[in-house]
Order: structure tokens, then sequence, then C-alpha cells
């Protein structure tokens, strides 16, 4: 954890792990992107402030996750390893990115339009003062699959859990097309100035995520109430 200051967007209780209870707390240089709450054992919860009116909890084992090369042998970065690792779209708790960090694969991955507009829309949010981050970008199918089946554990059922995380096959995550949002500011930031760079809010429930769906006079379509349209 950091001692840097806290902006606290958005919190909401939501359970957690095996029978506790958490919190989602957005902190500033992407430090409090973690659970609050129960837990046991070895249990170590993360969560990415992309899924839920809350977010998904990615439920870790054990040692630290492990960084590795993406030149190396095996790596299937397309797969990934899940939420083990950055090369498969996981971002550590006490991580931080922008837009322009794109050696890593979260952002290197986004689509190129896409990541030319957040590059922008963070140039002129910085001239205001404000400093956006990017909390998750592109995701391994296996990454996003392991949120998804968080999510369904966290929420009980499949059609639920749709609300607050999509499938492998319907994220805009996987496809490099959404970019989650995160820094002081940030969210209320883009939320007034994102349109004219093409930048949209898709869902109500979920301040942060923006896809690249404006139209060519920088109108946003309607927002979906959540994930499941």
């Amino acid at each position: 954890m950091t001692d840097r200051a806290v902006d606290r967007e958005r919190a909401a209780p939501i359970g957690c792990g095996p029978g506790g209870m958490g919190e989602i707390v957005i902190r500033s240089r992407g430090a409090g992107r973690s659970w609050h709450g129960g837990g046991v054992g070895v249990w170590r919860t993360v969560c990415r402030v992309s899924v839920a009116v809350g977010c998904a909890c990615g439920v870790l084992f054990g040692a630290a996750p492990s960084h590795a090369d993406p030149a190396e042998p095996g790596v299937d970065t397309l797969v990934g390893p899940a939420a083990t690792d950055t090369f498969g779209g996981y971002l550590p708790e006490d991580g931080t990115l922008t837009a322009f960090d794109v050696e890593n694969p979260i952002v290197g991955r986004l689509d190129p339009a896409l990541l030319a507009a957040v590059q922008e829309a963070s140039r002129a949010a910085a001239a205001d003062g404000v400093e956006v981050e990017i909390n998750s970008g592109w995701r391994s199918i296996g990454f996003q699959e392991r949120l998804f089946e968080d999510g369904v554990r966290t929420y009980g059922s499949v059609e639920v859990a749709r609300q607050f995380v999509a499938s492998p096959q319907t994220s805009m995550h996987v496809v490099g097309r959404a970019v989650d949002v995160g820094g002081p500011g940030a969210a209320a930031w883009m939320s007034r100035n994102g349109p004219r760079f093409g930048l949209c809010q898709v869902y109500a429930n979920e301040l942060w995520h923006y896809e690249l769906t404006a139209d060519a006079n920088g109108a946003c379509p309607p927002m979906k109430p959540n994930a499941t349209g």
C-alpha cells in the first residue's frame, strides 16, 4: 500500500472471498484497487475497478504474482496465466499505469485507435491538472474468464454476475477496445471531456469504463444500465 492521497470516488460493500465482506475502494496512483475485509488462510483478494457496482473479485492464492518475460518460451500472452501476472492483463494492487506505458501489454495491446484517443485525452487532462491513470485495459481470455468465474461465485449466479462482469466472449477488454481510468478526478474529467476525443462511458454502473464509441460529432450513444445491456 502507499501513503499517497486517497481519492475515494466510489465505494460500495460487497461480499468477497470465502465468506467475508469487502469494500471497493478506488485510490490514487492505483494503490487502492484492493478489497478490505474478510478472508481466511492464504486467500488474498484483489479487485479491478472495471467490474461491478463494485467489481468482481479476483482471488489469488499463495505468493505474490510472478512477472514472466513475454518472450519466454511457453508463455501464451493471448490466453495468459489468468490473474497471476501482468502478461494476462493483471495489474498488481500497488501498480499504476498511464496511456503512455505501452511496454506493458495492458496498454500496449489496446486497439491502436482507442490508445491514440486515450493518449490525446490524457494530454488534455494533464493540461487541466488531472492525471489519467489506466487501471485496466487489454486482458487475456484467461484473466477475463477468471474474473467472470469469480463474479459468479460472488453473486451466486451467471445471470447476476453478467450485470457486473462480461464473459470472455463479450468483453471489450479481451479485444483491447475498452479501458478503465482512475486517479483523482480522472473519471469526472473523462465524463465531461471524453466524448470530444471519441471516448464514452458505456455502462451507468461503471464510471471508469470507456470505449471509443462517440460519433463524428462527439455524441455518445445512450449508456447501458450494466454489462448485460
